[in-house]
């Protein structure tokens, strides 16, 4: 991956730079308040310590903007609370500088630089409780250190107080996250628990609530209104998390900036914990034909159409097809596992029928099916013997610590047996892209299987929500559904907006073959990428994203509600280029060409209500006719 060298090469010179300038910056210690300040234009944070309670609160600035109120910061165990009585004890500032790249996500070669401060507090027994704040250029974030041994969590403190006129997007928090982005206000959104990430505006400054380096040490969180107010409180799945000796929590990620930094950002993944997979080269992410919606049970019970998908990904050139629910249930009692499935199980001679064309299968698994170490020593060396290239695991459903210490197991376990992981009904990414590099996407998203409430204000929150913090498979391209809410070339742009390692198509064959234009753009547009850029957007109202592949770049947008023109600016092409883009026409999807200037020309297209438009851009030369390849 030379592309990906090179670039890595420039972010080594450029944090060497960093990490000079901003060892170069004093610890600053005052009696009560204290200043983190943020990277160039990023946010800057305040921390204060209110000396007749012994409580803290942190607020959060983006420029002249305060984004976020002063906020309570506290934790409480069964043995301390260190919520309040506190007294400062002490700072230390380091800077933090790190390269690393991903499988997936928005770009492959990443650089995270930060401005790291920790303030150390006691309370009059002794406790102590360190509070870690890092700034970068898009964002604020906080975790709790506790370097004694104070026992169960009870609860934390932590709250989050935006302006009350900010506007607000979020979704009812529920055990997958399945639930639809409603726009709000941050005060008239109803007293209820609602998902993290959470969405805020203030005067043009955007703010993402959100949550890095989750994992069986700890609780998930949901965050509760109180009615009447802008503040949003921080809740724990479990009452009691239980902790045995230092506890070091989740960080609590405050991604800040304008509506692009946002999008573009990567700081859920520069937050969490290195890779712990040593060899990568056997993780390929790509297109996958997914089966489920396009046949349901009857096709993941059956051979014969499943090599019918598999003909049809190798002539569109998908590398993947995967086997959804039924392949391993008995015929006459649906959701009953085959005892025999090991010996019985038709899936290797699909394997060897898919690889003899060019195709690989991945396969669809139930959590109960996984959830104790016995049954993963079989199932998973089982499916890598077969020559099974990954998994699908599904109904999770909890971010309960018990639950969370699963997916502690089943990661390496998934890794060891070289298996992608696909996770639904499942959490959402929070930093697992850059620790376990095998894990290709997770649902975690009111997607395109739901029947009901999809609506394109939805879809259009979506890439400034809930995929900014990683892989979200939508599995979009249903164009069979009756309940799709979206244009043809709406649908067909969700291939490029919403980001996916795994990108689980889920039309029928028919319904391909009745849009050849459709079939064209999928077979060229990938599912991991260099570079992302937003190009305009509004959270529930219209988006174009931009992301570049090697030397194309590939475009996708959509609206919510009526037919506009969406008119964009080109400033990331430099020179010719040859655009191609397909669209809604009268009688279906069209494809139009022409050749633009870089910084000059502009890309405006014509979309019905609820359309949308996909394109491909490669720099032009005499003769070239398409960007097909």
């Amino acid at each position: 991956m030379p592309m990906v060298s090179a670039t890595l090469s420039r972010l080594s010179a450029a944090l060497l730079l960093l990490v000079s300038l901003l060892a170069a910056q004093p610890a600053r210690a005052g009696s009560g308040t204290w200043t983190i300040h943020g990277l160039g234009a990023g946010p800057s944070a305040l921390l204060r310590l209110d000396e007749g309670q012994g409580t803290l609160s942190l607020e959060v600035r983006h420029g002249a903007t305060q984004v976020l109120e002063p906020s309570p910061v506290g934790i409480v165990t069964e043995r301390a609370d260190l919520s309040r009585g506190l007294r400062f004890a002490g700072r230390r500032d380091r800077p933090v500088a790190e390269r690393y790249t991903t499988t997936v996500g928005k770009r492959l070669a990443r650089a995270a630089v930060m401005r790291e401060s920790t303030f150390s507090f006691v309370t009059a027994e002794g406790a102590r409780l360190d509070l870690v704040v890092r700034a970068s250029r898009d964002g604020v974030s906080y975790r709790y250190a506790l370097p004694g041994d104070h026992g169960a969590v009870l609860r934390e403190t932590s709250a989050f107080t935006v302006p009350q006129a900010a506007a607000a997007w979020l979704a009812r928090h529920r055990r997958d996250y399945e639930n639809p982005f409603v726009q709000y206000t941050a005060l008239s959104a109803p007293a209820a628990d609602f998902m993290v990430s959470a969405l805020f505006e203030t005067g043009g400054s955007y703010l993402l609530i959100t949550e890095s380096d989750l994992d069986g040490r700890y609780s998930g969180p949901r965050l509760a209104h109180e009615q009447g107010t802008g503040t949003y409180r921080l809740g724990l799945w479990d009452q009691r998390v239980e902790v045995s000796g230092p506890l070091t929590t989740p960080w609590r990620v405050m991604i800040v900036g304008d509506l692009a930094t946002v999008t573009e950002s990567t700081l859920v993944d520069d937050l969490a914990p290195d890779s712990r997979v040593r060899d990568t080269s056997w993780i390929e992410p790509d297109q996958v034909l997914w089966t489920w919606l396009a046949g349901g049970r009857q096709a993941g019970q059956s051979l014969e159409k499943q090599k019918a998908f598999v003909d049809y990904a190798a002539l569109r050139g998908w590398p993947y097809v995967k086997v959804d629910a039924g392949w391993y249930f008995l015929k006459d009692q649906w959701d009953v596992t085959d005892p025999d499935w090991p010996t019985t199980s038709w899936i290797p001679r699909l394997v060897g029928y898919a690889g003899a064309k060019g195709v690989e299968i991945m396969v669809w698994i139930h959590y109960r099916d996984l959830d104790t170490p016995e049954e993963r020593e079989l199932w998973l060396p089982t499916l890598r013997r077969w020559g099974v290239r990954g998994v699908k695991i599904d109904f999770m459903d909890a971010e309960s610590q018990e639950r969370l210490r699963w997916y502690d197991e089943i990661l390496p376990a998934t890794a060891a047996n070289e298996l992608m992981v696909n996770f639904h009904g499942s959490t959402v990414p929070k930093g697992v892209h850059r620790t376990w590099p095998h894990v290709m996407t997770m649902e975690g998203v009111h997607g395109g299987e739901k029947s009901s409430n999809l609506r394109t204000s939805h879809l259009t929150a979506l890439p400034f929500t809930r995929n900014v913090i990683g892989s979200m498979d939508y599995t979009p391209m249903a164009f069979h559904r009756p309940s799709r809410p979206t244009s043809d070339a709406h649908e067909l742009g969700l291939s490029v907006v919403y980001e996916s390692g795994l990108q689980n198509l889920a039309g029928t064959v028919e319904s391909y073959q009745a849009r050849p234009q459709a079939e064209r753009f999928l077979e060229q547009v990938p599912s991991v990428w260099d570079e992302t850029r937003l190009l305009s957007g509004r959270p529930a109202d219209h988006v174009v994203l931009a992301r570049r592949s090697g030397d194309r770049w590939f475009v996708g947008a959509g609206v919510s509600g009526a037919a506009r023109t969406l008119d964009v600016p080109l400033d990331l092409l430099r020179g010719r280029w040859l655009l191609e883009v397909v669209r809604d026409g009268e009688g279906g999807l069209v494809r139009e060409s022409r050749v633009v200037v870089g910084g000059r020309d502009r890309l405006s297209v014509d979309v019905p209500a609820e359309g949308g438009f996909a394109a491909v851009a490669c720099r032009w030369r005499p003769g070239l006719d398409t960007c097909d390849r």
